[in-house]
């Protein structure tokens, strides 16, 4: 069967493309694809640890069988989201927008989070951050911790914007805006999303600096 990989941020720059078209069998597990991909692409042997996989837009294990005609996506670590607004812009984010979106007389309490681009980094100058994003499988994963802020604290509303693209020092690069019916619920589901965007949006960003350029969550 075909099964399309495609390549993002440190992963793409490994393989110097953006997608692969692989012939595997009917079948064929996420491990199996693994072991084809470094056949095809051995320069990925050093990463590949360091990456997740992603089937039909969900993350995968190794056991896991690969569907007929599923794209397959591997995703190095991110950057570090219905019942609300979630979306990835390529133009300034505004932190109004997002409280608007989850604003009621119903709602007692309502928390935000700024996150803007820092000129330094581990003692160095930062001259600017490049954003790139998965972008289908991010919007579904922040539409998913939004419900899952809703799940746990029932009547939570929640807003996720941020950015891709080139920022500099001082640009926003995330906005979020909860609201809940009490502030205390407002306060951990706000620190929730935070925490879970960081863990499993597909969102990456790499660091420019002035004696070289990384890609935040891999290390030089």
């Amino acid at each position: 069967m075909k099964t399309t990989v495609r390549f993002f941020a440190a992963a793409r720059e490994r393989a110097k493309r953006t997608t692969l078209e692989l012939d595997l069998p009917a079948g064929s597990t996420v491990a199996d694809l693994t072991k084809k991909l470094l056949q095809e692409l051995p320069e990925l042997a050093p990463l590949l640890p360091k990456l997740r996989i992603a089937v039909a837009e969900e993350f995968a294990a190794p056991e896991d069988l690969i569907p007929e005609g599923a794209e397959v996506a591997l995703i190095p670590p991110v950057a570090g989201g219905s019942g609300g607004l979630f979306r990835l812009q390529d133009t300034p984010l505004s932190l109004q927008e997002a409280i608007d979106a989850v604003a009621s007389v119903s709602q007692g309490g309502l928390v935000t989070f700024s996150g803007a681009v820092r000129d330094h980094s581990k003692g160095k100058r930062v001259t600017r951050l490049d954003y790139e994003a998965y972008g289908p499988m991010a919007q579904k994963k922040l539409a998913q911790i939004g419900a899952e802020a809703r799940e746990k604290w029932p009547g939570t509303q929640v807003a996720v914007l941020h950015r891709l693209g080139t920022l500099v020092p001082g640009e926003l690069a995330v906005v979020i805006a909860v609201s809940a019916p009490h502030r205390k619920e407002a306060f951990r589901a706000c620190e929730y999303v935070i925490d879970r965007l960081k863990e499993d949006v597909p969102i990456w960003k790499k660091e420019f600096a002035e004696d070289g350029e990384v890609w935040v969550g891999l290390g030089p």
